[in-house]
């Protein structure tokens, strides 16, 4: 049967050869190998003229809030893992130092393990993604997969795993990876784009690890376990534990030093403690929201109080800031972070962005695959006449997450194939989905350099760990047994 334009309907039925600019784009992966061999990934060798990594760390002090300074060192030398995640300055110096594929995504920058977890979307999914941006900056997309890779490395070590179960986790990340990738790069567009990792596919993917005995009812347990517990993890719950009423009036409780009230800082941070400019500032941070109309300007500001946060964060400044709507029962709070230069920005240089605020915002929207309704940026005046750049954000909704601490060896597998897939998401909505998987190809060359990569610098990371704790003791770093309340 001929349609109108002369052609036979059964022409509509034959495959559609793949568009050539799509094949271009798979090939300039291929030829990224011939600068940067899959092979030579790994291992990890230290170069003669390396940076003292205790140096790097006395320079990245010198921006942080000086009292917080040996709190920071405190969480950090808790464990060979704990030095890691707030180590990604080292590594990112010593990536720097070696080549590259020079295929560009939008990097993580610091996508250790911990920096994935559960949170609830605008529709009110509840979905596993990234989840830390402060470092995200553009560059080649492998530094995010050795930075992954590399943690469970060295949390399993500290789990008092074996040689062949870190090194299943490792290679679990890693095809995980390779294996997303792949499978976006041979998806239509929208399906490449839309595709994420929601609650109930995790129950399945669980299950069906268990039914195929590759994952113990434990594990599966504690997968559900964390589920209930991330939609426990709202705005109200948040609300009934920071704060209570003073004089009539809600304000943030304190609990010195991880929280401190306005009111009871010194003056370095005055030009907060002000109604007036604190709404003038709310009102500019709208304007960086994504809609027309949006739910912040129905809030009006009641507080605010210094919040220590995470391991790597500790010493810059972060706020959490307590709004209200309709009445005292209806609040909100926000956390506003600030947005230091990535760890990356020095080895790979300059960015586009206008203010770190909005580099680690423009990030996280570019990555995951639905971010926060609240996720904005601003600057603020300091009380010594500089400008200092926030992103802010809902403090919690539905956020929760697994401990790598507590898994078994076979639950912490499944959990590094699970984070491999969403660092190759990201990766594939924020760069060239076809020039990474052609570079990846389809063998385990990949696979097999990362992991050796992954071993060697763990060894790296024990060698700086114990650097470390030998500054600390004896004076060069501040020592953490000073620091009141430290854990």
């Amino acid at each position: 049967m001929a349609t109108g334009n002369g052609r036979d309907a059964r022409e509509f039925d034959a495959p559609d050869p793949v568009a050539p600019d799509f094949v271009a784009r798979r090939n300039t992966g291929r030829r990224a190998r011939a600068r940067a061999p899959r092979s030579q990934q790994g291992p990890w060798s230290a170069p003669n003229d390396r940076t003292d990594p205790i140096a790097l760390l006395e320079g990245q002090a010198t921006t942080r809030v000086p009292e917080l300074v040996p709190l920071r060192y405190a969480r950090m030398s808790e464990s060979p893992f704990a030095f890691f995640r707030g180590a990604a300055l080292l590594m990112a110096s010593d990536l720097a130092s070696t080549s590259h594929s020079g295929i560009t995504v939008q990097l993580c920058g610091d996508a250790h393990l911990s920096n994935f977890g559960l949170y609830g979307t605008p529709e009110r999914q509840l979905v596993f993604d990234m989840n830390d941006f402060d470092e995200t900056f553009p560059g080649p997309f492998e530094w995010d997969v050795k930075r992954l890779a590399t943690s469970f490395a060295v949390a399993g070590r500290q789990r008092g795993f074996s040689d062949a179960e870190i090194a299943a986790c490792v290679a679990a990340a890693v095809r995980g990876y390779q294996s997303t990738m792949r499978k976006a790069a041979d998806s239509t567009v929208l399906d490449a784009w839309y595709e994420r990792f929601d609650a109930d596919r995790a129950r399945r993917r669980g299950r069906a690890e268990r039914e195929r005995r590759r994952a113990d009812d434990e594990t599966v347990q504690r997968l559900e376990d964390a589920l209930r517990k991330a939609r426990r993890r709202d705005r109200m719950r948040s609300f009934a534990k920071l704060v209570g009423e003073v004089d009539g009036r809600l304000r943030i409780l304190a609990d010195p030093p991880l929280i401190m009230p306005i009111e009871d800082l010194t003056p370095d941070d005055a030009a907060f403690d002000d109604v007036a400019t604190m709404r003038e500032i709310l009102e500019s941070y709208r304007h960086t929201l994504l809609g027309e109309r949006h739910p912040i300007s129905e809030y009006r500001y009641r507080h605010m109080a210094r919040k220590v946060v995470g391991v790597g964060s500790v010493g810059t400044r972060a706020w959490v800031i307590l709004l209200s709507g309709r009445n005292d029962a209806d609040p909100l709070l926000l956390q506003a972070k600030e947005a230091q230069p990535s760890v990356l920005e020095r080895f790979l240089g300059s960015g586009v962005h206008t203010s770190e605020g909005e580099r680690v915002v423009r990030g996280q929207r570019a990555m995951q695959a639905s971010s926060d309704i609240f996720l904005g940026w601003q600057q603020v005046p300091g009380f010594d006449g500089r400008t200092r750049d926030f992103y802010i954000r809902q403090l919690h909704d539905w956020k929760g997450g697994i401990d790598p601490q507590t898994m078994t060896p076979i639950g912490a597998a499944l959990y590094a194939r699970i984070c491999g897939e969403t660092l190759a998401r990201a990766h594939a909505r924020s760069g060239d989905r076809l020039e990474v998987a052609g570079y990846l190809g389809r063998g385990r060359a990949f696979e097999h350099a990362i992991s050796a990569f992954a071993d060697t610098y763990a060894d790296q990371n024990d060698r700086d760990f114990a650097a470390f704790r030998g500054a600390l003791e004896s004076g060069r770093l501040p020592s953490p047994g000073d620091t009141e309340n430290a854990p």
